[in-house]
């Protein structure tokens, strides 16, 4: 049987407390690698992993990603407890609504909010990344990016889209200017997935709106994104750098 050995590569990725983060993290410590597993309030949802997978040695870390500090915090402290990072899965998001009939003040609150922690973090741990990277003699990066990107999405995520659209150019550029460092970048692009944050448009909008958009019967859900994370961090789809992969039950084919 095909396996993903992933042993003695240390992995941080970001937003792991719950929906896709968790379950990529679970995915990778399955595999045996050892993870810093990044959260912001749900800690103790976060810290259940580390009990799940013990001997992989993995540890759990709390930053507020919508701030400069909290996100250079969190790589310090990580570097700290793991000394070496072989990739990073750029995954903490969030999708606020943002209405047009908002004022334009609280409007673009939502919007500045949105790009800190979709984008701005992403790339000031892309820059951390790509210099450790270099001095340890290579590294991966996996960033988490949306079928918002390609197909657009609701008027109400206006901040969601563009933050989004940032990540994917972002992966592009790190994987054609630093592919010589021995540094691959992959984007994975879900569509709508059967998460936490999404709750909120299936309450809104019904579940039966959501399905009917797709080729397949049932919503996408985290643990289908999983395996393809894992395989990406182990250096298997290294000739793929650059490349965005869809996963979106066929409901956006491009």
């Amino acid at each position: 049987m095909f396996h993903v050995d992933l042993k003695n590569k240390n992995i941080l990725v970001t937003g792991a407390s719950q929906g896709i983060g968790k379950e990529i993290a679970r995915q990778l410590m399955r595999n045996g690698a050892r993870v810093a597993i990044h959260c912001n309030r749900h800690v103790e949802a976060a810290s259940e992993l580390t009990g799940e997978f013990p001997a992989t040695g993995s540890k759990t870390f709390q930053a507020d990603l919508s701030s400069v500090q909290g996100t250079l915090d969190l790589w310090r402290a990580v570097l700290f407890e793991f000394d070496r990072i072989d990739a990073i899965v750029v995954n903490a998001g969030v999708y606020l609504e943002h209405k047009l009939s908002e004022s334009d003040g609280d409007w673009f609150d939502v919007w500045k909010k949105t790009l800190s922690i979709n984008l701005d973090s992403a790339g000031l741990l892309t820059k951390k990344g790509i210099e450790h990277f270099k001095e340890k003699g290579g590294g991966r990066f996996v960033y988490i990016a949306s079928r918002a990107v390609f197909r657009g999405e609701t008027e109400e995520y206006l901040g969601y889209a563009a933050s989004k659209g940032g990540l994917v150019s972002l992966g592009r550029t790190v994987a054609r200017s630093f592919g010589k460092y021995n540094i691959k970048s992959f984007i994975v692009s879900p569509g709508f997935v059967k998460t936490a944050m999404a709750e909120q448009f299936i309450r809104e909008y019904g579940e039966e709106r959501v399905l009917s958009e797709l080729a397949l019967e049932n919503l996408t859900e985290p643990k289908d994104l999983a395996p393809l994370v894992a395989l990406m961090c182990s250096g298997l789809m290294d000739h793929a750098t650059g490349a965005t992969i869809d996963i979106n039950a066929g409901s956006h084919i491009r």
